[in-house]
């Protein structure tokens, strides 16, 4: 009787691995794989874009307000 159960949980747990953690295991380093691969064509892809578009020029530091500037304004009621 007593190795009828061991042979039971072992059994089970053989399919535990087998169907399940093995499987879990596989899809996830498959997609990791997607992701990393997907990530860098991206990494790529930005890389040609920056390398065919010149940079933009600096905005115009004078159509910003300072700091100090007061702006007057009146209440509405």
């Amino acid at each position: 009787m007593k190795y009828v159960l061991y042979f039971i949980l072992i059994y089970i747990a053989y399919l535990f691995i087998f169907r399940l953690v093995i499987p879990v295991y596989m899809a996830s380093r498959k997609i990791k794989k997607g992701f990393r691969e997907m990530q860098s064509k991206m990494e790529e892809q930005l890389r040609k874009q920056q390398g065919q578009q010149p940079q933009p020029a600096p905005t115009n530091t004078e159509t910003k307000h300072k700091a100090g500037d007061y702006i007057d304004f009146e209440e509405v009621k």
